[in-house]
C-alpha cells in the first residue's frame, strides 16, 4: 500500500471523491501543514492554525497510480483560487498536495505543469501548494465518511 495526502477545500467532498476511486483501500480526513500538535476541528476552522483541512488516501499502486489519483485531484475542485473552494474561505481549505517522497514531488509538479499548459484550468493561474508531508492529525470521528453518514450533496464541482 502506498499513501497519498491532498487538500482541496471541505475533507467531506475531497475523501467521498477519492473513496469512489478503484483501488483506494481507505480515506481518511484530517489535518496537517499547521503549526500547533493535535489540532481539533475548532481550532482548525477559524484558519489560525495554519493547517489544512486534508484527505490521506492509502490506496494499492498495482491498481491505481499516484499519477492517476492526481488527475483524480484536479478535476474536483478550484486549484486557481487563493484560500478558497467555493464558499469556504481560508487556508484551511487551499489547494496542496503534500508528497510522501521525491517521486511524487516530481510526479506533483509534473502534473500541475500539464494542468497549468493544457488542462481544465489553463487559462488561469493554479496556485496549488506542493509541500513535503507533514504530521497528519485524523480529525473528529464524525468527519469520517461525513456523507454516507448525511444526505447532503458535495460542496465540490465535478470536472468529468
Amino acid at each position: 500500500m502506498a499513501i497519498a495526502t491532498f487538500g482541496a477545500g471541505c475533507f467531506w467532498g475531497v475523501e467521498q471523491f477519492f473513496k469512489e476511486v478503484e483501488g483506494v483501500k481507505r480515506a481518511t480526513c484530517g489535518y496537517m501543514g499547521g503549526e500547533s500538535d493535535n489540532p481539533s476541528y475548532q481550532e482548525v476552522k477559524t484558519g489560525n492554525t495554519g493547517h489544512a483541512e486534508v484527505v490521506e488516501v492509502e490506496f494499492d499502486d498495482t491498481i491505481v497510480s499516484f499519477e492517476q489519483l492526481l488527475e483524480t485531484f484536479w478535476q474536483f475542485h478550484n486549484p486557481t483560487t487563493v484560500n478558497q473552494q467555493g464558499e469556504d474561505h481560508g487556508s484551511q481549505y487551499r489547494s496542496v498536495v503534500f508528497y510522501h517522497n521525491d517521486a511524487q514531488k516530481q510526479q506533483a509538479q509534473l502534473s500541475k505543469a500539464h494542468q497549468q499548459n493544457f488542462g481544465y484550468w489553463k487559462d488561469k493561474t493554479i496556485v496549488t501548494e506542493i509541500e513535503p508531508v507533514q504530521t497528519f492529525y485524523v480529525a473528529e470521528e464524525y468527519h469520517q465518511g461525513y456523507f454516507d453518514k448525511h444526505d447532503l450533496p458535495s460542496c465540490h464541482i465535478a470536472l468529468y
